[in-house]
């Protein structure tokens, strides 16, 4: 069995298409449970409006249910901390956007916590994140 989680940028490409079905999801498939990222969840609910709001809260109340919430810990916040660093040091703070990599950074050292798989539509950060910290991510085909 191998546990997956949705990236931010496939939750939204999925809702710009009209498609809410994604807000279903609980498996991906018989040996792919999904899981929410605590991250995830705050950065769609910063850009939601009523109607989303709406679904993100059916989804966060489902995801809760089953105890499949992905909650950074100190170690994750740590471990971000860190990885920003070895990508700065490499790109310099300024050109690599690493406020804007902070999310994806978290997403990454929690998932990898737990070996979860990360299905994104973001393939430029989590491939420049990839090269200084092992975890597992993917493209989304949805």
């Amino acid at each position: 069995m191998r546990p997956a989680l949705l990236d931010t940028s496939v939750y939204i490409s999925t809702l710009r298409r009209g498609n809410d079905s994604v807000i279903a999801f609980r498996n991906l498939g018989p040996d792919t449970p999904l899981w929410l990222s605590s991250v995830v969840l705050e950065e769609l609910y910063a850009g939601a409006g009523t109607r989303e709001r709406r679904l993100l809260e059916r989804l966060q109340r489902d995801f809760e249910r089953i105890k499949r919430v992905l909650v950074p810990n100190l170690r994750d916040w740590a471990d971000t901390g860190l990885l920003l660093a070895r990508v700065a040091a490499a790109y310099g703070y300024e050109s690599i956007g690493q406020g804007r990599l902070t999310n994806d950074a978290l997403i990454a050292t929690s998932a990898s916590r737990l070996g979860i798989l990360i299905l994104t539509a973001n393939e430029k950060d989590f491939q420049l994140l990839s090269r200084f910290r092992r975890f597992q991510w993917g493209l989304s085909k949805l």
